[in-house]
Protein backbone atom coordinates (compact mmCIF):
# COMPACT_ATOMS: atom_id res chain seq x y z
CA UNK A 1 0.00 0.00 0.00
CA UNK A 2 2.67 2.35 0.87
CA UNK A 3 4.32 2.15 -2.99
CA UNK A 4 0.99 2.58 -4.45
CA UNK A 5 0.29 5.90 -2.29
CA UNK A 6 3.68 6.94 -3.14
CA UNK A 7 2.77 6.58 -7.22
CA UNK A 8 -0.73 8.52 -6.22
CA UNK A 9 0.90 11.05 -4.44
CA UNK A 10 4.38 11.83 -6.91
CA UNK A 11 2.39 11.40 -9.66
CA UNK A 12 -0.66 14.02 -8.30
CA UNK A 13 2.32 16.26 -7.25
CA UNK A 14 3.59 15.98 -10.96
CA UNK A 15 0.48 16.39 -12.94
CA UNK A 16 -0.42 19.25 -10.78
CA UNK A 17 3.05 21.44 -11.41
CA UNK A 18 2.44 20.62 -15.16
CA UNK A 19 -1.18 21.81 -15.22
CA UNK A 20 -0.46 25.10 -13.85
CA UNK A 21 1.87 25.94 -16.28
CA UNK A 22 0.03 28.22 -18.96
CA UNK A 23 -1.31 26.52 -22.10
CA UNK A 24 -4.09 26.10 -25.05
CA UNK A 25 -5.81 24.21 -22.32
CA UNK A 26 -5.77 26.67 -19.51
CA UNK A 27 -6.61 29.75 -22.00
CA UNK A 28 -9.47 27.55 -23.20
CA UNK A 29 -10.62 27.14 -19.61
CA UNK A 30 -10.45 31.11 -18.28
CA UNK A 31 -12.06 32.23 -21.38
CA UNK A 32 -15.08 29.34 -21.42
CA UNK A 33 -15.24 29.73 -18.11
CA UNK A 34 -16.34 33.26 -17.85
CA UNK A 35 -18.99 32.42 -20.81
CA UNK A 36 -20.43 28.97 -19.28
CA UNK A 37 -19.46 28.95 -15.83
CA UNK A 38 -17.61 26.81 -13.81
CA UNK A 39 -18.30 23.45 -15.14
CA UNK A 40 -15.96 24.95 -18.31
CA UNK A 41 -13.05 23.26 -16.50
CA UNK A 42 -13.92 20.12 -15.45
CA UNK A 43 -15.73 19.35 -18.58
CA UNK A 44 -12.72 20.53 -20.57
CA UNK A 45 -10.83 17.75 -18.16
CA UNK A 46 -13.06 15.24 -18.89
CA UNK A 47 -12.34 15.28 -22.45
CA UNK A 48 -8.37 15.69 -21.88
CA UNK A 49 -8.94 12.15 -19.62
CA UNK A 50 -10.64 10.79 -21.97
CA UNK A 51 -7.56 11.45 -24.32
CA UNK A 52 -4.72 10.36 -22.02
CA UNK A 53 -6.82 7.42 -20.88
CA UNK A 54 -6.47 6.24 -24.22
CA UNK A 55 -3.00 7.14 -24.84
CA UNK A 56 -2.10 5.62 -21.35
CA UNK A 57 -3.42 2.12 -23.41
CA UNK A 58 -1.34 2.66 -26.35
CA UNK A 59 1.93 3.18 -24.57
CA UNK A 60 1.43 0.27 -22.73
CA UNK A 61 1.13 -1.64 -25.64
CA UNK A 62 4.38 0.00 -26.85
CA UNK A 63 3.43 2.64 -29.63
CA UNK A 64 5.70 5.16 -27.25
CA UNK A 65 8.65 5.05 -29.53
CA UNK A 66 6.46 5.52 -32.82
CA UNK A 67 4.87 8.53 -30.59
CA UNK A 68 8.50 10.00 -30.19
CA UNK A 69 8.86 10.03 -34.00
CA UNK A 70 9.92 13.44 -35.84
CA UNK A 71 7.17 12.80 -38.48
CA UNK A 72 4.37 12.62 -35.82
CA UNK A 73 5.80 15.77 -33.82
CA UNK A 74 5.81 17.73 -37.32
CA UNK A 75 2.56 16.49 -38.31
CA UNK A 76 0.92 17.33 -34.52
CA UNK A 77 2.76 20.60 -34.64
CA UNK A 78 1.84 21.76 -37.84
CA UNK A 79 -2.18 20.24 -37.39
CA UNK A 80 -2.14 22.09 -33.83
CA UNK A 81 -1.00 25.27 -35.28
CA UNK A 82 -4.21 25.24 -37.97
CA UNK A 83 -6.36 24.81 -35.17
CA UNK A 84 -5.26 27.34 -32.76
CA UNK A 85 -5.12 29.82 -35.16
CA UNK A 86 -8.99 29.11 -35.97
CA UNK A 87 -10.15 28.65 -32.56
CA UNK A 88 -8.19 32.24 -31.66
CA UNK A 89 -9.50 34.00 -35.24
CA UNK A 90 -13.02 32.69 -34.54
CA UNK A 91 -12.81 34.43 -31.04
CA UNK A 92 -11.37 37.46 -32.22
CA UNK A 93 -14.12 37.64 -35.16
CA UNK A 94 -16.81 37.02 -31.95
CA UNK A 95 -15.94 39.95 -30.06
CA UNK A 96 -18.49 42.69 -31.61
CA UNK A 97 -21.22 40.76 -30.81
CA UNK A 98 -19.90 39.11 -27.36
CA UNK A 99 -22.55 40.00 -24.32
CA UNK A 100 -21.59 38.47 -21.15
CA UNK A 101 -25.30 38.64 -19.79
CA UNK A 102 -26.32 36.91 -23.33
CA UNK A 103 -24.04 34.53 -23.31
CA UNK A 104 -24.70 33.01 -19.81
CA UNK A 105 -28.43 33.10 -20.89
CA UNK A 106 -27.71 31.20 -23.55
CA UNK A 107 -25.87 28.66 -21.02
CA UNK A 108 -29.02 28.43 -19.41
CA UNK A 109 -30.64 27.14 -22.79
CA UNK A 110 -28.18 25.17 -24.79
CA UNK A 111 -26.62 22.13 -23.39
CA UNK A 112 -22.85 22.44 -24.84
CA UNK A 113 -20.97 20.18 -22.71
CA UNK A 114 -20.40 17.67 -25.66
CA UNK A 115 -18.98 20.40 -27.51
CA UNK A 116 -16.24 21.68 -24.00
CA UNK A 117 -15.40 17.85 -23.59
CA UNK A 118 -14.96 17.61 -27.30
CA UNK A 119 -12.86 20.91 -26.90
CA UNK A 120 -10.57 18.85 -24.23
CA UNK A 121 -9.88 16.43 -26.67
CA UNK A 122 -8.74 18.48 -29.37
CA UNK A 123 -6.86 21.11 -27.52
CA UNK A 124 -5.04 18.35 -25.79
CA UNK A 125 -4.32 16.52 -29.74
CA UNK A 126 -3.35 20.22 -30.90
CA UNK A 127 -0.57 20.54 -28.14
CA UNK A 128 2.93 18.73 -29.94
CA UNK A 129 4.62 18.75 -25.83
CA UNK A 130 1.53 17.24 -24.81
CA UNK A 131 2.57 13.96 -26.27
CA UNK A 132 6.06 14.80 -26.13
CA UNK A 133 5.24 14.70 -22.45
CA UNK A 134 3.53 11.23 -22.48
CA UNK A 135 6.27 9.49 -24.14
CA UNK A 136 9.03 10.81 -22.18
CA UNK A 137 8.06 11.21 -18.26
CA UNK A 138 4.47 9.88 -18.68
CA UNK A 139 5.76 6.86 -19.98
CA UNK A 140 8.87 6.39 -17.58
CA UNK A 141 6.38 6.55 -14.58
CA UNK A 142 4.48 4.21 -16.58
CA UNK A 143 7.10 1.68 -16.78
CA UNK A 144 7.88 2.30 -12.90
CA UNK A 145 4.20 2.15 -11.96
CA UNK A 146 4.07 -1.58 -13.58
CA UNK A 147 6.07 -2.35 -10.77
CA UNK A 148 3.01 -2.79 -8.61
CA UNK A 149 1.00 -4.17 -11.40
CA UNK A 150 -2.08 -2.88 -13.33
CA UNK A 151 -3.13 -1.53 -10.13
CA UNK A 152 -0.02 0.80 -10.12
CA UNK A 153 -0.89 2.36 -12.91
CA UNK A 154 -4.33 3.21 -12.16
CA UNK A 155 -3.12 4.87 -8.90
CA UNK A 156 -0.82 6.55 -11.46
CA UNK A 157 -3.52 7.70 -13.47
CA UNK A 158 -5.78 8.32 -10.82
CA UNK A 159 -3.39 10.93 -9.26
CA UNK A 160 -2.25 12.36 -12.98
CA UNK A 161 -6.29 13.09 -13.94
CA UNK A 162 -7.23 14.09 -10.27
CA UNK A 163 -4.26 16.49 -10.21
CA UNK A 164 -5.35 18.36 -13.62
CA UNK A 165 -9.37 18.51 -12.54
CA UNK A 166 -8.77 19.84 -9.24
CA UNK A 167 -6.48 22.75 -10.74
CA UNK A 168 -9.07 23.43 -13.94
CA UNK A 169 -11.98 23.30 -11.43
CA UNK A 170 -10.22 25.99 -9.29
CA UNK A 171 -9.81 27.92 -12.57
CA UNK A 172 -13.08 28.16 -13.34
CA UNK A 173 -13.98 28.50 -10.37
CA UNK A 174 -12.11 31.71 -9.59
CA UNK A 175 -12.83 32.96 -13.06
CA UNK A 176 -16.84 32.45 -12.28
CA UNK A 177 -16.54 34.49 -9.18
CA UNK A 178 -14.75 37.91 -10.64
CA UNK A 179 -17.58 37.22 -13.48
CA UNK A 180 -20.13 39.65 -11.41
CA UNK A 181 -17.33 42.43 -11.55
CA UNK A 182 -17.01 42.03 -15.40
CA UNK A 183 -18.38 44.35 -17.88
CA UNK A 184 -18.93 43.71 -21.34
CA UNK A 185 -15.88 45.37 -22.40
CA UNK A 186 -13.99 43.69 -19.68
CA UNK A 187 -15.12 40.53 -20.58
CA UNK A 188 -14.44 41.35 -24.22
CA UNK A 189 -10.75 42.45 -23.72
CA UNK A 190 -10.25 38.76 -21.90
CA UNK A 191 -11.66 37.06 -24.55
CA UNK A 192 -9.35 38.60 -27.26
CA UNK A 193 -6.53 38.00 -24.65
CA UNK A 194 -7.33 34.77 -24.44
CA UNK A 195 -7.80 34.64 -28.35
CA UNK A 196 -4.09 36.55 -29.14
CA UNK A 197 -2.31 33.63 -26.42
CA UNK A 198 -3.73 30.78 -28.43
CA UNK A 199 -2.78 32.44 -31.56
CA UNK A 200 0.53 32.62 -30.32
CA UNK A 201 0.93 28.98 -29.60
CA UNK A 202 -0.44 28.59 -32.96
CA UNK A 203 2.76 30.60 -34.08
CA UNK A 204 5.01 28.71 -31.67
CA UNK A 205 3.89 24.82 -32.58
CA UNK A 206 4.18 26.28 -36.44
CA UNK A 207 8.01 27.05 -35.49
CA UNK A 208 8.44 24.35 -33.50
CA UNK A 209 6.51 21.91 -36.67
CA UNK A 210 8.63 23.83 -39.13
CA UNK A 211 11.88 23.80 -36.97
CA UNK A 212 12.21 20.17 -37.02
CA UNK A 213 11.01 19.80 -40.56
CA UNK A 214 13.56 21.47 -42.05
CA UNK A 215 16.05 20.63 -39.75
CA UNK A 216 15.81 16.88 -40.73
CA UNK A 217 15.50 17.89 -44.65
Amino acid sequence: MTALATIFVTSFVIALSGAMMPGPLLTATISESARRGSQAGPLLIVGHGILEFGLVLLLLMGIGPYLSADPVFIVIALAGSVILAWMGISMLRSLPTLSLSRDVAEKKVHDRSRNLIFAGILLSLANPYWSVWWVTIGLGYILFSMKSGIVGVLFFFSGHILADLAWYALVSAAVVRGRSFFSDRVYRTLIACCAALLLGFAFLFLWSGAQRLFSGA
